[in-house]
């Protein structure tokens, strides 16, 4: 991406100079993420670009459906009705429900896929598809957001997902046999994977390279399979967290702890949390935000999300309903939400980060929820 091109969130979100001019406080972050489509999409695969559009339907953002058809996406993979291919429609299911419904993933939904004939660098690129999907539809519709603009949702597929009328599993012991967490907490957490990942013995140099600064566990070790695809998330992760620019630290981690309420991810909400707790003294207001328990429908998704900001100060508790309304499926933040979090003085480079460290969140949250199990080491 040339230093006068607009990336493909900044061109789809329509954004004017204003919040271009926020962004570019951490350029690294729209340049990353961009590569981290390039990396996945770069080949024009019509099947990725296919799912993509499918699960960009279901998070209602019209301008990132025609942008994958008008790159050779298969219209067959986001119609209304189910592929014929096993194979496809196969795919499809998974990326209707890890869009949707995450948390209700199961090791039998990824055996679906392996029976449909799907090797497992191709389960991972079906995951990364609609996990990544879920950021880029997270990064638009935020900036549109501070910009003052609301969302205009696009039509999904009547069809009911995979979940709907599951409940999430609390099952005691994960895939490896060891103990498995149901409730939230700040303790460490492990995590093991559904799917082989890359042996140690066996990681190229550009696969070890990929995760570089992270631990050598399953999860990496995994995503490895698609090593240009990590390497620029790495990058990615790196460009929103571990700056010093934008939202304090803290409140990015917060963010990030409130989107993995939504999504129901105990693993990430571990690790956000216990971040946000110690740079910002304020165990308690985390731990407070940890203990809601959101009502759910029949496809999992929140009946509504502004209990997690419940008991906080004014900054956090705007903060917090910002976060974890643009985290559902679809959006459900408004310019609303926006005003509140100018009145607790935020800036638009606070804003544009906010957004960001969310919208990562729905990426990784999807990527944790349906690849794998959590496990107390």
């Amino acid at each position: 991406m040339g230093t006068t091109e607009q990336d493909d969130i900044g061109r789809l979100a329509g954004l004017g100079e204003g919040i271009e001019a926020a962004r570019g406080t951490k350029p690294l972050v729209a340049a990353r993420a961009q590569q981290a489509g390039e990396a996945l999409f770069g080949d024009e695969v019509p099947v990725r670009r296919g799912l993509a559009a499918l699960a960009a339907r279901r998070h209602g953002v019209e301008e990132l459906v025609q942008e994958h058809a008008e790159r050779g996406g298969d219209p067959a993979l986001w119609a209304d009705e189910l592929p014929e291919d096993p194979a496809l429609r196969a795919a499809v299911a998974h990326v209707d429900l890890i869009t949707v419904s995450p948390a209700l993933a199961t090791r039998a939904d990824l055996e679906r896929l392996v029976e449909a004939g799907w090797s497992p660098d191709e389960i991972v690129a079906i995951s990364q598809v609609a996990a990544f999907t879920a950021f880029q539809a997270r990064a638009i519709q935020g900036l549109r957001l501070i910009e003052g603009r609301e969302p205009v949702g696009a039509a999904a597929p009547g069809r009911a997902t995979p979940g709907r009328g599951r409940v999430k599993s609390t099952a005691r012991t994960a895939s490896n046999g060891r103990e498995r967490p149901v409730e939230y907490t700040r303790e460490l957490l492990s995590w093991t994977a559904w799917v082989p990942p890359v042996p140690t013995e066996e990681l190229t140099e550009e696969q070890e390279a990929s995760f570089r600064g992270k631990t050598n566990g399953e999860y990496f070790r995994l995503l490895a399979r698609l090593p240009r695809v990590l390497a620029a998330r790495t990058a990615l992760d790196a460009a929103i967290f571990a700056t010093t620019e934008g939202l304090p630290r803290a409140e990015r981690e917060l963010a990030a702890a409130a989107t993995s309420k939504v999504t129901d991810c105990v693993y990430c909400a571990s690790v956000h949390a216990r971040k946000s707790a110690q740079m910002s003294k304020r165990p308690a207001d985390v731990d407070r935000l940890l203990a809601v328990s959101l009502e759910r429908d029949a496809d999992w998704l929140p009946l509504e999300t502004a209990p997690l900001a419940e008991g906080q100060d004014a900054r956090w508790a705007a903060i917090v309903e910002f976060a974890a309304a643009l985290a559902t499926t679809p959006v459900s933040a408004t310019t609303a939400h926006v005003d509140r979090l100018r009145a607790v003085g935020l800036t638009d480079v606070e804003l544009t980060d906010l957004v960001s460290a969310t919208a990562f969140f729905a990426w990784a949250n999807r990527l944790m929820l349906s690849l794998g199990d959590p496990y107390w080491p």
